[in-house]
């Protein structure tokens, strides 16, 4: 079972030193950053980067205690970056600890997705040094019928 999209919410209140347990979190305060994470998780899935975060289609159709969706290596991300966009409204200032902590995670988590790109290389690119054939000394070229699966999109299952 994972996070829902309460707990991250109110994980990323506590980032920002408004924890529930202190100050009494309005519903309306409550529903503004859940339509700023809805919004900052659409336009990451934009940037193609899609981990897959239970989106809606109107802010009406988002439910506070569904299940995000989220997997465990992408919640420190989304809450500290979460953090960074609520503060502004709360008149409170993001630490720097916050700030490098946000892109770090962020980082990670495309780092954890990031493959080589595949690709075909021209029959004539020369081997290295060394590297000699009896045909000559040149890449074998690679059959024309390759299958190229991803788009260049970041997806987590």
């Amino acid at each position: 079972m994972g996070y829902s999209k309460r707990e991250i919410i109110l994980a990323a209140f506590e980032e920002i030193g408004i924890a529930s347990y202190v100050f009494d979190l309005q519903s309306e305060q409550i529903q503004s950053a859940l339509r700023k994470l809805d919004s900052m998780m659409a336009m990451w899935e934009s940037k193609g980067i899609r981990v897959g975060y239970a989106s809606v289609s109107t802010p009406d159709d988002s439910d506070m205690d569904a299940q995000s969706g989220l997997p465990s290596k992408a919640i420190e991300a989304v809450t500290l970056n979460l953090a960074i966009r609520l503060a502004p409204s709360f008149g409170k200032a993001v630490p720097m600890e916050i700030h490098k902590g946000a892109k770090q995670a962020y980082v990670a988590l495309l780092s954890a997705a990031a493959s080589p790109v595949e690709s075909v290389l021209p029959h004539t690119l020369p081997l290295g040094a060394g590297a000699k054939t009896w045909y000559g000394g040149y890449v074998t070229p690679a059959p024309a019928n390759i299958d190229l699966e991803n788009d260049n999109v970041l997806e987590f299952n």
